[in-house]
């Protein structure tokens, strides 16, 4: 077997597994960012009225701080590790 066809051959087969990895590891990463979010929902959800005052937030804007979580609902931008 010629040694520049050996590399050619395992670059093509380690290549389609690359890719399938990359494909599976895409749903892992979005499948754990979605479990971020419900756990955020769910300890957002738990405060009372009051605390969810202190920190700026109203019940009704749950939702929208869960699915957008970079953004301040009231126009600051969060604290990132850029902004501290």
């Amino acid at each position: 077997m010629n040694t520049a066809l050996g590399v050619i051959e395992l670059e093509r087969k380690t290549g389609s597994k690359g890719r399938i990895f990359s494909f599976f590891g895409g749903y892992w990463a979005a499948l754990q960012e979605w479990r971020k979010r419900e756990k955020l929902r769910a300890d957002l959800s738990y405060l009372n009225d009051f605390e969810l005052n202190d920190i700026g937030i109203t019940r009704g804007e749950i939702d929208y701080v869960v699915s957008n979580c970079s953004i301040d609902p009231r126009g600051i931008r969060s604290a990132g590790p850029m902004n501290v």
